[in-house]
């Protein structure tokens, strides 16, 4: 399995329904609130083979309330 992070920016008012959305999915190992520019920050894992650009694309982008994302591609857990 290869993990993988991705950070999303929420519309105004919309980060709880955002991490509901996606911890009812049951798509995320771990979903954390944020501060700064980003709402949230979420850790993924696909299988080894999958196409990560395209899980994100198909399974993150579709929720309502999200209006950016940012992945963050891991290589190696120390």
């Amino acid at each position: 399995m290869t993990p993988f992070f991705v950070m999303i920016k929420c519309q105004l008012g919309k980060t709880y329904q955002v991490a509901n959305a996606i911890a009812d999915a049951e798509i995320a190992s771990e979903v954390y609130s944020t501060s700064g520019d980003y709402d949230l920050l979420v850790k993924f894992y696909v299988e080894s083979d999958a196409d990560i650009g395209h899980f994100v694309n198909q399974k993150v982008h579709p929720i309502d309330g999200i209006q950016d994302t940012k992945t963050i591609i891991t290589f190696k857990a120390f």
